[in-house]
C-alpha cells in the first residue's frame, strides 16, 4: 500500500468507501450466492440430472492431464499448492482493499462486474453440466492434502468435486491481473501475472482441471474483459 493510504482520515475514508460500496455489494453478493450454490443447491440438481459429464470430457482430451502424476515433484506439488491455495485467495480479497484504499474506480468496477459476469455465464456449467475434477476421476492421491494435511476439507467448503468446467481459478485469476493491471502499479501488476501464471499451471500439473475446463475459463475471462474495457473508461 502507499504511505498515503495512512494518512487517509476517516472522512475520506468514508467518502470513498460509499463510492465504492455497490461494486463492494456485488462482490459479496456473488461470494454468498457461490456458497449457497455450493453447500445447498449443487447435491440436490446433480442428484436430479443423475448424469456424470466427465467421460465425454475424457473421451475428448483422454488421459493427458492425470499423466502428469507421473512426474509429481514434493518441492514442485508444494509450491504450487501454496499458490493455488493461499496465494490466489489473498490476491483475490487484498485486490479490492487495495483499489478501496488507493481509490482505483477502474479497477474496482472491473473487477466487480467481471466477478459479476463471469459467474453469471459460469453457474448453468456447474448446476447443469457436472464435471468431476481429475484426481478424483481417476482416484489418485490429493496433491492438497499431502502438502497441507486436512486443507482439502476446508478448501471444499467453497467448491465441489464436479464444478469443474469452466475453471473459476483461471478466469479470475486472468480477471485479476487485468483489474491490477488498470492500477498502473507494475510491481503489484507483476506479481499478479506471475500468480496468474502460477494457478493455470498448477490446477494441471496439480491434475485439478482438464485442459478444456482451463481453455473455457481463459475465453470466458478474456471476451468479458474485452467488453468491460469497451464500456468502463479511463476517469
Amino acid at each position: 500500500m502507499p504511505k498515503k493510504v495512512y494518512k487517509t482520515s476517516i472522512t475520506e475514508f468514508y467518502s470513498i468507501f460509499k463510492e465504492h460500496f455497490l461494486y463492494i455489494l456485488i462482490i459479496f453478493g456473488v461470494v454468498i450466492l457461490h456458497l449457497i450454490e455450493v453447500n445447498i443447491i449443487d447435491s440436490v440438481v446433480t442428484a436430479w440430472i443423475g448424469y456424470d459429464f466427465t467421460y465425454n470430457i475424457q473421451n475428448i482430451e483422454g488421459d493427458i492431464v492425470s499423466q502428469f502424476s507421473q512426474y509429481w515433484s514434493p518441492v514442485i506439488v508444494y509450491f504450487f499448492v501454496i499458490m493455488y491455495i493461499a496465494v490466489y485467495p489473498f490476491t483475490l480479497w487484498f485486490s479490492p482493499i487495495y483499489f478501496i484504499g488507493n481509490n482505483q474506480k477502474n479497477a474496482m468496477k472491473t473487477l466487480a462486474y467481471g466477478t459479476l459476469l463471469i459467474y453469471v455465464i459460469t453457474l448453468p456449467f456447474y448446476l447443469f453440466f457436472p464435471i468431476t475434477n481429475v484426481y478424483t476421476f481417476y482416484n489418485l492421491e490429493s496433491t492438497l492434502n499431502n502438502a497441507i494435511p486436512a486443507v482439502e476439507n476446508l478448501f471444499y467448503l467453497t467448491t465441489t468435486h464436479n464444478n469443474c468446467l469452466p475453471s473459476l481459478h483461471v478466469a479470475m485469476s486472468i480477471l485479476l491481473a487485468r483489474s491490477v493491471h488498470l492500477t498502473r502499479n507494475k510491481r503489484l501488476s507483476y506479481f499478479l501475472y506471475f500468480c496468474m501464471a502460477s494457478v493455470i499451471i498448477s490446477v494441471i500439473y496439480l491434475a485439478i482441471h482438464w485442459i478444456i475446463d482451463v481453455i473455457c475459463g481463459a475465453i470466458i475471462a478474456i471476451v468479458i474483459i474485452f467488453i468491460l474495457d469497451y464500456f468502463i473508461k479511463d476517469e
